[in-house]
C-alpha cells in the first residue's frame, strides 16, 4: 500500500533546482520546477547509480553529473545518451509549506 512521506519544506528547494532525499534506505531527487511545481523521482542515474541531486537543472530536466545523461525529470524519460533506462517517478503533493512524496 502506498503511503505519503514528508520530504522537505518548500523553500528548501530552489526554483529550477533539484535535492536529494532519502528514506529507509531509498535516494530519491525532488525537483521545483521553473512553474513552481514540485516532482520527484529515483535519486540515482539509470546508468552508473550517481546522485542526480548532484546534476544541471534547466527547465524541466536533469542532467546526469558524470555522463551527461538527461532526464525529463516531470516523466522520468532519458532523453540523451547515454542513459536509455527511464527514470521512476512519484508523484507529490504540496501542504502547509512541505513537500510530500507518494512510495
Amino acid at each position: 500500500m502506498a503511503k505519503w512521506i514528508n520530504a522537505c519544506a518548500t523553500d528548501d528547494i530552489e526554483e529550477e533546482d533539484v535535492i536529494r532525499f532519502d528514506h529507509e534506505g531509498r535516494t530519491f531527487a525532488i525537483y521545483r520546477s521553473p512553474d513552481d511545481a514540485f516532482f520527484c523521482t529515483d535519486g540515482l542515474c539509470t546508468h552508473e547509480k550517481v546522485h542526480l541531486s548532484e546534476g544541471l537543472v534547466m527547465e524541466h530536466r536533469i542532467e546526469c553529473p558524470k555522463h551527461s545523461g538527461v532526464f525529463d525529470y516531470r516523466t522520468g524519460e532519458a532523453l540523451r545518451a547515454p542513459v536509455c533506462v527511464n527514470l521512476k517517478t512519484y508523484t507529490t503533493k504540496v501542504e502547509d509549506g512541505r513537500v510530500y512524496i507518494e512510495v
